[in-house]
């Protein structure tokens, strides 16, 4: 419906100045333009166009308002405003050049009322409208970027999935069955790709076989992945060495798993050598195995035990330093230690656990750095019950302690603050060199004194062997 069905009847008693501010409030901008086009009022209901500096257009002709491609656009709202055989032109968009150097897009329509050819021009404003299309295509071009960079990632995939010398297998977690298999993957275990994919895995590995790749599995979805596993095909004898990884994809859980040939691996451990494994790893002292640095690279049950972590991957990564008493002092002691003469024995410290726990250790370690990778290992004895059935037999205070009790009001609290302060530190930096094992640098570091301030403490109570140079 293009208008009124009675205009006369609803709006005849309406006067110019009513008409003008209706037409006001109903559009964005309204413009009233003469016969030649030349606009000779005009009125904003929009504060955002107001804002912009247009009333200059008095006086312009409207074509000169517009950017020079919208300018045939008015020529044609001006045309058909005359055009008898509709009452209201067509829709057109037109732009406004902004003195902020963006175009203000407003759609008009125009129609010609009275006798003296005067014309009526509403437009609407069209600068939300044009940033959402401009965000919309925005974000449009970054989704296509987003997936032509995910096409050149699963083609690269797809490509190293192809062309990698080693068998690779996905199996779906929960069915088990193949999901894709490359070819070097569908050589080892059949003769076409129709007979791999589809498949339950594990499949053709014999009785025994099967329950190792099964423990396999289970290892690998709760930790995430699980170390190589021997195995045997049945229908050839051929061994393989499988290992496995857990990934998740469109809210399916997958298996990766690598499967070597047993000839192209590294030989199995000696049966002797896993059974010291075995027992080390049963020990009721703590073992741990770190790399050069002190981070964790595994460890025993009695050790996590001692520490209070539930999962050997719970400590996997982490410094030893986390768990020492005095931390910062006990690792670097140990580190240099074992730089310096490649083992260490009976180091007395104390360890922390996770939730609380004190437990006193002795900690003998040795270094390994010729084999791949380099490593350190660590025995950690707790030597809690020892200490607590010894009879307390430790350092007795020096005689000069009782004597200074005895001073109390012969000599000023002063005096005797001062004995008794020199008495408990050179108890302390005696401890603190049997600890360190006469290392004055760590013995330092641990008391938080400079290395200068306690040479000049030992020199001042006669304690080890010190140059002249070291006091100075």
């Amino acid at each position: 419906m293009s208008g009124f069905l009675a205009s006369e009847h609803a709006l005849g008693e309406l006067d110019a100045d009513t008409a003008g501010r209706l037409i006001a409030a109903a559009a964005d901008v309204t413009l009233v333009l003469d016969g030649e086009g030349v606009i000779r009022d005009l009125a904003f209901g929009s504060e955002e166009l107001s804002k912009e500096g247009y009333q200059h257009w008095l006086g312009q002709p409207w074509a000169l308002t517009v950017t020079v491609e919208s300018r045939p656009k008015v020529e044609a709202l001006l045309r058909d405003a005359g055009a008898p055989s509709q009452s209201l032109a067509a829709w057109r968009q037109l732009n406004h050049p902004s003195p902020n150097g963006v175009d203000v897009p407003i759609l008009y329509s125009a129609i010609r009322v009275g006798d003296q050819g005067r014309v009526v021009a509403v437009g609407r404003n069209l600068r939300a409208v044009s940033a959402l299309q401009q965000r919309l295509v925005e974000a449009q071009q970054s989704l296509e970027r987003d997936y032509a960079r995910l096409r050149h990632v699963e083609a690269r995939f797809r490509l190293l999935f192809q062309m990698s010398s080693e068998a690779i297998l996905i199996v779906d977690a929960l069915s088990q069955k193949i999901v894709e298999a490359n070819p070097a993957a569908t050589g080892l275990l059949s003769n076409g790709a129709k007979h791999v994919v589809g498949k339950i895995f594990p499949n053709d590995f014999g009785a025994e076989g099967s329950q190792a790749v099964q423990a396999l599995l289970a290892t690998a979805r709760s930790s995430g992945r699980a170390d190589d596993t021997h195995v045997r095909l049945g229908k050839n004898g051929r061994e393989f060495l499988l290992s496995a990884s857990l990934f998740r994809q469109d809210n399916t859980s997958h298996f990766l798993i690598r499967l070597t040939p047993a000839e192209g691996a590294v030989a199995p451990l000696p049966k002797t050598k896993l059974a010291l494994l075995r027992a080390l790893e049963s020990s009721p002292d703590g073992f741990v195995l770190c790399e050069p640095d002190g981070r964790l690279i595994a460890a025993n049950r009695a050790f996590l035990d001692l520490v209070q972590v539930a999962s050997e991957e719970q400590a996997r990564g982490r410094s030893l330093d986390q768990w020492f008493a005095r931390s910062g002092v006990d690792l670097s002691v140990l580190l240099g230690n074992l730089r310096q003469h490649g083992a260490v024995r009976l180091f007395a410290t104390t360890l922390r656990g996770e939730l609380g726990s004190v437990s006193e250790v002795e900690i003998s370690g040795v270094a390994v750095l010729e084999g791949e990778p380099p490593c350190l290992g660590f025995t950690v004895r707790n030597i809690g019950r020892r200490l607590a059935a010894a009879p307390r037999t430790g350092r007795e205070l020096p005689r000069s302690v009782e004597q200074l009790t005895e001073l109390i009001g012969r000599v000023p609290l002063k005096e005797i603050v001062r004995e008794t302060t020199d008495v408990i530190e050179r108890l302390c930096i005696e401890s603190a060199l049997q600890l360190t094992g006469d290392n004055r640098a760590s013995a330092a570091e641990m008391l938080g004194l400079s290395r200068q301030s306690l040479y000049v403490k030992l020199h001042r109570y006669g304690l080890g062997d010190l140059d002249t140079a070291d006091v100075e």
